[in-house]
């Protein structure tokens, strides 16, 4: 079979993969050890099918077998030869089976690194030796064929996948599987990898298969990592800039470029969901492992198919063998100093507007200066530097200065469910607001989708891209489109606030060494709901404290956060975020008026600054300035922002504000957000260097701020 001439497409989510189960099936082996040795042998099988035949097309799987190629070869360094894709009408569940036989069966060794990647549909089928029970199965390129009156499906089933894996002679086994089973209800902005359930039969050879497999030693135990955990979730795609992509295939190895050592995969894939809500999906990814029985009978998984790995992941021997990265150069021009790279570790939500002019550093501390992007690569030269080292392919870049352009605005998406004088409505309604744009869904990347409620359909509202409503958006019923439009203004501009605040986040480049908690205050000690830290600084015997294996805070807590100021310099501090009413809020430090009798005297806010070495509980835990979660029972998100120079044009911004006595909370509701954000980037932005483009771009220096992001579900 021609399958090696696409080795050089793909490969990135295997390599990931690979490192995470070398760790879990060891037992105590460290999480990267494996990847990180020269000695074994790392194949990978990556498999994408966007093409189907009679079915709907799906637009991001290639897209995640490049994402996992550039991964696996560039961070993890396996060798393009030993990573076999198989894309399009060539993943055939007969090319599937036998690739899976020959690439890796044959090849493979006790102490190898195996990564199995697939992208694309997943359904469920009732067979005739089991007629009451429906069973999970992965949809090849060639879905199916008639025989006389019967039509025959050629699925592979998950048990067959996981007899597979079972099969092969290494401990160092990793599926990754971006596809889900039940089709869901149709959702407004993304499409979900998972067709409707079949009753037809199944492929003969399929079986036979299954049943040899069946009597076969079965040595490894396999880690199978999904993109969702859930029974009934479904696995989605996104649009992104200049291209589709699956949203677990993205955030998984976005965060893997940027991998914080010593954590455990529980941490990993809470990190994965707080990328994906940024997304607009609430999909919930999961390991086989540690799924419930209950949903374990749902997904039809046996426990004897699946591994019993090592819960925690160990610590790196030497992190210098894997740095994290933004990127790496994949091409260097004939000139030697312009070069292509490929920045897939850039938070997908700040990739879109990462700007010209910013900047990356080498290892051998060069800079490159980015001159043009499109989508995932993009071109840079070095900058002028005398004596500079000739540049390599295969180079990691770290990201340096970024550049954001300051006109950026709120993309509505238009439901295709509109009619066409109900999308000239909502076209001209948000017209009129001055930061908002629209597009069709499906065309083009967006952050909301506005469109009809299904289940009372003469109302309007905005929604999340994977469909779920944001409070406080639906119009009346019978309400004109128009007019809800209309109402929707102070809406967008908090949700234009909260965008803005998102582009800061730069837990894996940032230079600031700093570490934060989100903790419940109950009993004698504080209960960690989740921790973040600057990944970039991170020392090799430093450990992270496991979060919670989905962050979850109960209405009624108390809340506090633990920030540790780990650098050598002070730092100065601004909280804000999105409540689970969906509207904007902010810590306000007050500061108590030297007279405090003195009616009149407004409250002032003072600077939060922690010295160097210094832990700060924001709030202060005293019975003045508690923080407790109230109702109801949805998404909180906050944004944990700290910078070297102070927040003086920010606190400027919310001291306009009009608060009474009675709103002077630690945590309290953010009157102007619009006018707080455009105010912090400003505050962070760079103003003594690259000033030739200041004018219509904030510059952010890794040396001088950190974002570190926060999300949990208030129940």
């Amino acid at each position: 079979m021609e399958r090696r001439t696409f080795l050089h497409r793909i490969g990135s989510i295997l390599a990931v993969l690979g490192v995470t189960e070398a760790e879990w099936l060891t037992l105590g082996n460290r999480y990267y050890q494996a990847l990180a040795q020269p000695s074994p042998r790392k194949l990978a099988l990556l498999i994408g099918i966007n093409q189907y035949p009679k079915i709907p097309v799906l637009s991001g799987c290639l897209t995640d077998v490049e994402l996992q190629r550039e991964l696996l070869i560039h961070r993890f360094g396996f060798q393009g030869s030993d990573i076999l894709t198989l894309t399009e009408e060539q993943a055939s569940r007969e090319f599937i089976e036998a690739a899976f036989l020959d690439h890796l069966s044959k090849q493979a060794k006790p102490g190898d690194v195996v990564v199995f990647h697939f992208s694309g549909y997943g359904s469920r089928i009732k067979l005739e030796t089991s007629p009451d029970t429906m069973q999970n199965a992965l949809v090849s390129a060639n879905v199916s064929h008639k025989s006389q009156n019967d039509k025959i499906v050629n699925y592979i089933l998950e048990e067959t996948l996981l007899l597979l894996l079972r099969s092969l002679p290494t401990d160092q086994v990793t599926a990754v599987l971006d596809t889900s089973y039940y089709a869901p209800t149709p959702v407004l902005g993304l499409k979900s990898r998972a067709l409707q359930e079949s009753v037809a039969k199944l492929a003969a050879e399929e079986l036979d298969f299954l049943q040899q497999l069946k009597t076969q030693k079965l040595p490894s135990t396999p880690i199978v990592l999904t993109a969702t955990s859930e029974a009934k979730q479904s696995a989605r795609e996104g649009i992104f800039s200049g291209f589709s992509a699956g949203l677990f295939t993205y955030a998984l190895t976005q965060y893997l470029w940027e991998f914080t050592p010593n954590t455990t995969i529980q941490v990993a894939l809470s990190h994965v969901e707080n990328s994906l809500s940024k997304l607009g999906s609430k999909q919930q990814p999961g390991d086989m492992k540690n799924l419930s029985p209950k949903k374990r009978e749902a997904l039809n998984s046996p426990p004897s198919l699946v591994g019993k790995g090592a819960e925690g992941l160990g610590f790196l021997d030497d992190l210098d063998s894997i740095i994290g990265a933004e990127g790496a150069v994949t091409a260097i021009e004939e000139d030697g100093k312009t070069v292509h790279l490929w920045l897939a570790g850039l938070p997908p939500q700040v990739l879109l507007y990462y700007g010209v002019n910013s900047r990356f550093t080498l290892a051998t501390t060069e800079q490159l200066v980015l001159r043009s992007r499109t989508g995932l690569t993009a071109k840079a030269q070095i900058a002028k530097i005398e004596g500079a080292n000739p540049l390599q392919v295969g180079q990691l870049v770290q990201e340096a200065v970024r550049v954001l352009p300051r006109n950026i605005n709120l993309t509505i998406a238009l439901d295709t469910g509109l009619e066409r004088i109900e999308r000239v409505d909502a076209t001209s309604a948000f017209a009129a607001f001055s930061r908002t744009s629209t597009v069709v869904v499906g065309e083009k990347p967006a952050d909301y989708v506005f469109g009809k409620l299904q289940e009372i359909p003469s109302r309007y509202g905005l929604f999340s891209l994977g469909g779920e409503l944001i409070p406080n958006t639906t119009g009346e019923v019978g309400e004109a489109v128009k007019l809800t439009a209309q109402k929707l203004e102070p809406k967008l501009s908090t949700l234009l606030a909260a965008k803005l605040w998102r582009l800061t986040e730069n837990q894996g480049s940032s230079r600031l060494a700093l570490k934060a908690t989100l903790e419940i205050i109950s009993g004698i000690s504080p209960q960690v709901v989740m921790q973040h830290q600057t990944v970039r600084t991170v020392k090799p015997e430093t450990s992270i404290k496991k979060s919670l294996p989905t962050a979850v805070v109960p209405i009624g807590s108390q809340m506090q956060y633990r920030v540790e100021n780990q650098s050598n310099r002070p730092v100065y501090l601004i909280l804000v975020g999105l409540n689970n009413n969906h509207t904007a809020i902010a810590f306000y430090p007050w500061e108590t008026p030297q007279e405090p009798n003195t009616v009149d005297t407004k409250p002032l806010l003072k600077e939060v600054v922690i010295a160097p070495g210094e832990t700060l509980t924001v709030p202060q835990t005293n019975a003045a300035s508690e923080w407790v979660i109230s109702g109801p029972a949805f998404f909180c998100e906050q944004q944990l922002i700290f910078s070297t120079a102070p927040f003086s044009g920010t606190l400027a911004a919310l001291n306009t504000a009009k608060y009474s006595p009675t709103e002077e909370r630690p945590i309290a509701p953010l009157l102007n957000p619009l006018d707080v954000a455009q105010a912090l980037l400003q505050d962070l932005h760079l103003k003594t260097e690259m000033n030739s483009i200041a004018a219509d771009s904030y510059i952010l220096d890794v040396n001088n701020w950190a974002s570190l992001s926060f999300s949990f579900q208030v129940v």
